[in-house]
């Protein structure tokens, strides 16, 4: 899921307009173009392996590193403004399980840099400094001087990958942003991408880790068109001979899925089940079925079907067990059969739990 469940922005029209002509930039980053997205290193690098047989590719949510306290925009909460203590923490059981579980690539979705709301930690050089990572690329989803609401002032949150070779580019392509809002809505709201890294694998010339972290909540068919351009730039990877790992938190679930309605469970008190957002997957249940069907998927459909449970990567209560899958791992080679793990063990860490998959490297 995204980090923000209903959003309130109940802002004062006259304020936000008179300040907004006052100021000489924009409040908010709007990301119009693709661009560039932003390189970080290792304070210490540590030597990658020169020769590769496998890689071990992993993606996780790692929800801003608010572990599972009860934060008002995803669990029915009253917390808007965590600790630096209470996000040092949850860093470090992040960290800990990366150095357990040994990825070579890392696709990470909700990782804040410098948010008023976690604290003001850059979450990027913080995971590089405290793991065997050399290289990270950020793109942003959610970048704002100042959002005058709830208390959540600055805001930069962003998609991510992690790589223990070199970067050689890194790429931010806009997604659309929901048709379901008004335009000061909007206008502070999250604008969605595909962060495309193309990674110096040894002996592969052109590998590529692209992460995605699609709608959640809209009501409209905007969660369908960011499914649809990331496939689209699948094919375009695949169609110019390129290899890729690809995935991320796609927030809808795979086809066949036994239950698609949550909203019931999910409710807070005196909330309106017409009125929630991102809980009902009922009308979106083909909606991966075309990435199932053109690429491989790390958990193949015909076992996820025969264990649902099993593979389940979220929560949208903070003291609750896994209840649906939004999380995936898809690439147009060859995941190494038997090799997936859902990591349900690491409950504390994240609403979402992290995935790891063994990569063939081609010869």
């Amino acid at each position: 899921m995204t980090s923000f469940k209903n959003p309130r922005f109940m802002i004062i029209v006259w304020l936000v307009v008179s300040i907004t002509w006052l100021r000489c930039e924009p409040w908010v980053e709007q990301f119009e173009e693709i661009g560039d997205a932003v390189i970080y290193t290792a304070e210490q690098k540590s030597a990658p392996p020169s020769t590769v047989e496998t890689i071990t590719v992993m993606t996780w949510n790692i929800r801003f590193g608010a572990g599972r306290i009860p934060w008002f925009g995803d669990s029915c909460g009253d917390r808007v403004i965590l600790t630096k203590d209470e996000v040092f923490t949850h860093l470090q059981g992040i960290a800990n399980k990366i150095n357990e579980i040994q990825p070579d690539v890392l696709i990470i979705n909700e990782i804040d840099i410098e948010s008023k709301r976690s604290a003001y930690i850059d979450q990027m050089q913080w995971l590089l400094d405290h793991t065997y990572f050399n290289y990270g690329a950020f793109a942003s989803v959610w970048k704002v001087q100042f959002i005058p609401s709830d208390g959540l002032g600055r805001m930069n949150m962003g998609n991510a990958v992690l790589s223990r070779w070199p970067i050689l580019e890194a790429i931010r392509i806009p997604l659309p942003q929901r048709g379901d809002q008004d335009e000061l809505t909007k206008y502070f709201y999250l604008r969605r991408n595909i962060l495309k890294v193309k990674i110096d694998l040894p002996n592969v010339p052109n590998f590529y880790a692209v992460n995605v972290h699609t709608s959640a909540f809209a009501k409209d068919d905007t969660k369908m068109k960011h499914i649809d351009i990331f496939k689209a730039e699948l094919d375009e990877l695949h169609e110019a001979g390129a290899y890729f790992v690809a995935g991320g938190d796609l927030n809808t679930l795979p086809p066949g899925a036994t239950k698609t309605y949550f909203c019931l469970e999910d409710r807070c008190f005196g909330e309106d089940v017409n009125e929630m957002e991102g809980c009902d997957f009922t009308k979106e249940v083909t909606w991966l079925q075309d990435l199932y069907d053109t690429y491989q998927s790390a958990v193949p459909l015909d076992e996820y079907l025969t264990n649902e449970e099993r593979y389940f990567t979220n929560t949208s209560h903070w003291d609750g067990f896994w209840q649906k899958k939004l999380d995936y791992l898809f690439t147009n080679y060859q995941w190494i059969a038997g090799s997936d793990s859902t990591h349900q063990e690491a409950t504390d860490w994240s609403d979402h739990t992290p995935i790891s998959v063994r990569w063939g490297v081609p010869e």
